[in-house]
C-alpha cells in the first residue's frame, strides 16, 4: 500500500507563541525556579587576575559564617573522573573544576562557596578574601605570537584556496587592501547560566538551560565517570541561549560536583558579571580584505585574512574569512586564519559564528570596492553574484538572492542613492546615509529524533527534546507535528524539554526546526501511516480497499484521496482495532549524497538607513530593510520575530557592544549592562522584514532552512556603509564611535 500525505493548515500561520502564557503569568519554570527540599545556595568566587596563581585562601574565616556549609577549593575539591580537558562531544571545551590553583582568565572559578542561603553563601565568598601571585596578561591581537589553524575546529577555520589568488591579484586593473577589527563580544541573553543538581545515588538530575539536552548527557556522564542513562537534564524553558548554553562550563560542573560531594541539591546561578569569562563569548578579530576586479567590475580576486583571539588553554578560532566563500563570485578565492592565544576566558559559538564577524568585514569592503570602481553597491554585487558557490562549484539547492535584493531595494527606495557620500540631509540639517550589505547563513541539519502517538479519543501527543530559547520553536514544532498527523493545533499535546524524550539534536546554527521538525514530521507520518494500514485493511471501514489509491489525513479523518466522501474519524479506526493507541517513530537525518551534491544557505539583503549629527556625530539607525529567502516558512510571526532580532543584534554589533579589557589586571572593565552597551528602544525606530518565497527540494523533506542568525549577517556592513555615505568617513573598526567619526571629519 502506499498513502499521499500532505500538509495540513497549521504550517504557514502567523500561530501566537504556545508558551506565551506562561511566561507572562509567571507559571514558566526556568531553572532557577526548582527548589528540590534540602537545597543549598552556591556562589562562585572568580579570579580577579587573568593570569598566576592563587596563594592563599581564607577558608577559615569563610567556614566560621553561620550559614556557609561547605567551601570547594582545589585542597578538597573532589578529582572529575572525565577530566576537565577531555572532549566527549563535538561542542566539549576545556574548562575548570578547581583541579589545581593556576589562573587562566579573570572570572575563572577559584573557590565555590555552600550555605543554607544564597546571602550566607554570597558573604562566605567575601571572606575568602583570595591572594595570587599575578602575572602580567597577555591580551588583545597582538599579544602573542600568531598560529595558524588547521581547519579542524568549529566552522573549519584554516587556509581555504579556489584558483590562483596571485594571479587573480595580478590582473586587477583595480583594487582595495582594507583591514577591518571586530572586538570580543559576549552572550548575554537574559537569563544567565543557572543549574540545579540534584543527585540520588547514582543518578543526576540536572534542571538547566540547555540546547543540546540529551547530547549534553552523555558529556555531563563523562566527566562525572557515570553512564550517560544516569543524567537527567530538564530544560523546559530558556531565556536565550545564541550558543552559549551549548557549552558544559565550570561553574556548573562545580555546582553538580558540590551535589554529590554535599549528598544535597545545589543551586547556582551567575551574577550578570560573571557571564563575562567561563560561558563563552566572541572573541576580537583583525581581518584584510583584498579585492580586485576587473574592466567588467567583476572580481578576479577576493583574498581574505582574518586573525582571532582565543585562550591560552583551548581553541576555538572564530572562522571569519570563511563568509568570502560561499558568496560572491571570483575569478579566485583564498580565506586564512591565524589564532592569537590570550589570557581570557575560551571564546565560542556565539550567534552566527565566523559569518557575523566575517560578513561585516566583507560587505564594508565590497562597497569601499564598488566606490573605488565608481559603480552602486548593489549594482556591483549583482555583477559579482554567484549562480553556483564560487570555491566548489556547486549548485545551491535553492537561491533567491535576486528576489531579496530587488524586493528590499524595492521597498527601501533605494534607486536615486547618489553614489558619493555626504549628499544627503534630512529637515533638520542631520547628514543622512544609505548602505546596504548581503546576508548569509549556512543551513545546516542535524540527526535528531521524535515520537508520535495517536490517542483513543482522536488526539495527538508528539515528543522530542527539543530547546526552545524564546524563539518560539515549541510553537512552530508543534505546528508542523499538528500537520504531520493531520489534527488542529489545539488537538495535540507537545512535550518537550527533557532528555527522557526523544534526542531533538543541538538547537543551534539554525537548524533546530528543520532537524526536530524533520523528526516530528517523519514520526507523524508513520504514525498516519500505520493508521492507514489499519483502516484499508479494515473491511467495517469506509477506506477498506483503497490501498493504492492512497489515504490524506485532514481534521482528524483519514479520507481517500480519490473520493473525499470516504473518510472515517482517528477515533473510529482505533476503537475498532481494539483501542489501542497507535505509534510513529521518527529519525532523520542529512544524507551526506544531499550535503555533498549541493551547497545550502539562506540568503538576503539588508538595507540601512543612518542620521548623523553633522557637528556632534551622534549617529542613529532609523530605517532597517531587511528581505530574507530561508526556505519553507512555518510560522511567519516568529520567523520575522527571529529575523528582527538578527537586525537588532547586527546593530548592536555595529555601534555598542564592546568587552574592554583592564591591560594591567586583565579583568573586562565593563561586565554589566551599564558598561557593555547593548540597544534599547531608542535604538532601533525604523525595523522592517520581508520573507521572499522560496521553494527548495533539496535541503530537506521540509524545505525549511533556518532565520535565526542570518539577520546579524547583512545588517552590520549595512550600517557601516550607510555611515561612510553620510558622513564621508570610513571607520574600519567596530563598533563605530563617535570619537572614529570626529577623528575622521
Amino acid at each position: 500500500m502506499s498513502e499521499t500525505l500532505r500538509f495540513g493548515s497549521s504550517s504557514g500561520q502567523p500561530t501566537t507563541r504556545r508558551d506565551g502564557i506562561a511566561k507572562v503569568t509567571g507559571a514558566a519554570t526556568f531553572a532557577a525556579d526548582n527548589h528540590p527540599d534540602g537545597l543549598l545556595y552556591a556562589v562562585y568566587v572568580p579570579a580577579t587576575i587573568a593570569r598566576g596563581t592563587v596563594t592563599h585562601l581564607d577558608v577559615t574565616a569563610a567556614k566560621a559564617h553561620p550559614g556557609v556549609v561547605e567551601v570547594l577549593t582545589p585542597d578538597n575539591c573532589p578529582p572529575l573522573p572525565g577530566g576537565p580537558d577531555t572532549k566527549p562531544f563535538r561542542f566539549s571545551f576545556s574548562f575548570e573544576a578547581l583541579q589545581d590553583n593556576t589562573v587562566r582568565y579573570a572570572n575563572q572559578p577559584i573557590a565555590l562557596v555552600l550555605g543554607e542561603t544564597f546571602e550566607a553563601a554570597t558573604e562566605g565568598a567575601k571572606l575568602l578574601n583570595p591572594q595570587y601571585n599575578a602575572l602580567q596578561p597577555r591580551l588583545g591581537l597582538d599579544g602573542t605570537t600568531p598560529f595558524p589553524t588547521n581547519g579542524d575546529g568549529f566552522g573549519k577555520p584554516g587556509t581555504t584556496v579556489h584558483g590562483d589568488p596571485d594571479a587573480g591579484h595580478a590582473a586587477a586593473l583595480q583594487a582595495v587592501d582594507v583591514t577591518y577589527e571586530t572586538p570580543a563580544q559576549y552572550h548575554n541573553a537574559m537569563e544567565t547560566h543557572a543549574i540545579v543538581a540534584d543527585w540520588d545515588g547514582d543518578h543526576v538530575t540536572l534542571d538547566l538551560p540547555n540546547q543540546a539536552i540529551v547530547m549534553s548527557c552523555a558529556a555531563y556522564a563523562h566527566h562525572l565517570g557515570i553512564p550517560a542513562e544516569n543524567v537527567t537534564i530538564r530544560s523546559p524553558y530558556l531565556g536565550g541561549g545564541f550558543g552559549s548554553k551549548v557549552i558544559i562550563n565550570g561553574p556548573q560542573m562545580l555546582a553538580i560536583m558540590a551535589a554529590r560531594m554535599t549528598g544535597r541539591p545545589v543551586k547556582l546561578m551567575l551574577r550578570r558579571d560573571q557571564m563575562f569569562g567561563p560561558t563563552g563569548h566572541r572573541g576580537a578579530t583583525r581581518q584584510r580584505l583584498r579585492i580586485g576586479i576587473g574592466a567588467d567590475h567583476r572580481m578576479t580576486v577576493l583574498d581574505h585574512d582574518s586573525r582571532a583571539t582565543t585562550s591560552s588553554f583551548e581553541t576555538f578560532v572564530e572562522s571569519a574569512a570563511n563568509a568570502s566563500q560561499g558568496l560572491y563570485a571570483s575569478g579566485a578565492l583564498r580565506s586564512t586564519h591565524q589564532g592569537v592565544r590570550i589570557d581570557s576566558g575560551t571564546p565560542g559559538p556565539m550567534r552566527a559564528p565566523g559569518e557575523a564577524t566575517g560578513s561585516a568585514a566583507l560587505e564594508c569592503a565590497m562597497d569601499e570596492m564598488a566606490f573605488e570602481a565608481g559603480i552602486d553597491p548593489l549594482e556591483f554585487r549583482l555583477k559579482n553574484y554567484a549562480e553556483r558557490e564560487p570555491g566548489t562549484d556547486k549548485p545551491y539547492s535553492s537561491k533567491a538572492l535576486r528576489q531579496c535584493y530587488a524586493q528590499g531595494a524595492e521597498r527601501f527606495g533605494w534607486a536615486g542613492r547618489p553614489l558619493a557620500p555626504r549628499q544627503m540631509k534630512d529637515a533638520d540639517g542631520l547628514l543622512v546615509g544609505w548602505g546596504m550589505g548581503t546576508a548569509l547563513f549556512a543551513a545546516p541539519m542535524f540527526a535528531a529524533q521524535a515520537r508520535a502517538v495517536l490517542r483513543p479519543d482522536g488526539t495527538g501527543l508528539v515528543e522530542t527534546a527539543a530547546s526552545d530559547m524564546g524563539q518560539g520553536a515549541w510553537t512552530a514544532l508543534a505546528q508542523i507535528a499538528a500537520d504531520s498527523l493531520g489534527l488542529p493545533l489545539d488537538r495535540i499535546e507537545f512535550r518537550s524539554g527533557s532528555s527522557d524524550l526523544p534526542d531533538a539534536g543541538v538547537a543551534g546554527g539554525s537548524a533546530h526546526t528543520a532537524s526536530a521538525g524533520g523528526a516530528l514530521h517523519a514520526a507523524g507520518t508513520d504514525a498516519i501511516r500505520h493508521l492507514a494500514d489499519i483502516a484499508t485493511k479494515d473491511p467495517a471501514s469506509p477506506l477498506f480497499g483503497t490501498g493504492n489509491a492512497g489515504v490524506i489525513a485532514r481534521a482528524g479523518r483519514l479520507h481517500a484521496s480519490d473520493d473525499d466522501s470516504r473518510s472515517e474519524s482517528f477515533a473510529d479506526i482505533i476503537a475498532r482495532a481494539g483501542g489501542a493507541e497507535v505509534e510513529g517513530k521518527g529519525n532523520v537525518s542529512r544524507s551526506p549524497e544531499a550535503a555533498e551534491a549541493h551547497a545550502m544557505y539562506s540568503h538576503g539583503a539588508v538595507f540601512a538607513e543612518v542620521k548623523v549629527d553633522p557637528d556632534l556625530f551622534q549617529m542613529r539607525v532609523t530605517r532597517l530593510v531587511g528581505a530574507f529567502a530561508a526556505g519553507r516558512i512555518i510560522n511567519p510571526r516568529l520567523a520575522e520575530s527571529q529575523l528582527m532580532g538578527g537586525m537588532i543584534w547586527g546593530t548592536s554589533f555595529a555601534l555598542h557592544e564592546e568587552a574592554k579589557f583592564d591591560a594591567r589586571s586583565g579583568r573586562i572593565m565593563n561586565a554589566d549592562f551599564a558598561g557593555y552597551h547593548i540597544p534599547v528602544n531608542a535604538d532601533v525606530q525604523g525595523l522592517e522584514v520581508i520573507t521572499v518565497h522560496e521553494d527548495d527540494p533539496y535541503v530537506n523533506a521540509l524545505g525549511i532552512k533556518g532565520v535565526g542568525e542570518i539577520g546579524i549577517t547583512g545588517t552590520v556592513g549595512a550600517i557601516g556603509n550607510a555611515i561612510w555615505h553620510a558622513t564621508g568617513t570610513r571607520v574600519r573598526r567596530f563598533p563605530i564611535r563617535i570619537q572614529d567619526l570626529l577623528a575622521g571629519s
